[in-house]
């Protein structure tokens, strides 16, 4: 029976997420598998694996094909160079001591490369946040300054046109006062 490592798709329509499984090659890619070896998650920023290295590895050494994207996902996670290792200390080039202390010391390395790509992320979404709202500062800057003297414009010109206003207030109630005295000395 042909065993492949691959993704089996989860998560809904947009947002996928995915389970790293061994499963017989001829089953359907989201049917049956033989075992759950971890899982992923592009849609984080670093992209997030988990993965049970070990048994990873014990696949590989009973002769599981990964696919590509697989195969990538467990040299980022380190199997493929935990197999590696196996297979040196199977043919006696290495000491079990020696392959542990060179996983680990690499695992090490790969952890301050992905923290360093993570706070790398966090200061750079920082800068594009003080740029913008240096940006909107000087645009809001800018329209209040263009707003200001149209202000100042409009107010000159309601004082212009108040005493033209209050004179035609002050003729309208007289012209209207003299019809109505008339109008009630003829209802008499």
């Amino acid at each position: 029976m042909p065993v492949k490592i691959r993704l089996q798709r989860h998560g809904k329509k947009g947002k996928p997420y995915y389970w790293i499984v061994a499963a017989d090659a001829r089953s359907k890619r989201d049917g049956k598998y033989l075992e759950k070896l971890g899982a992923y998650n592009p849609n984080t920023n670093p992209a997030t694996v988990e993965l049970n290295v070990d048994g990873a590895v014990q696949w590989l050494q009973n002769g599981a094909q990964p696919t590509d994207t697989a195969k990538t996902l467990l040299s980022y996670k380190g199997a493929l160079l935990k197999n590696h290792l196996v297979g040196g200390v199977r043919k006696g080039a290495l000491t079990e001591e020696q392959a542990e202390a060179k996983f680990t010391a690499w695992l090490e390395e790969k952890e301050s490369k992905i923290q360093a790509k993570a706070e790398g992320l966090s200061d750079v979404e920082a800068k594009v946040k003080a740029d913008a709202l240096a940006a909107e500062k000087a645009v809001n800057e800018a329209r209040i300054a263009a707003a200001t003297p149209v202000v100042e414009e409009a107010e000159e010109e309601v004082a212009e046109q108040a005493p033209v206003i209050e004179e035609v207030v002050d003729e309208a109630p007289a012209a209207e006062e003299a019809p109505a005295t008339e109008a009630t000395k003829d209802e008499e």
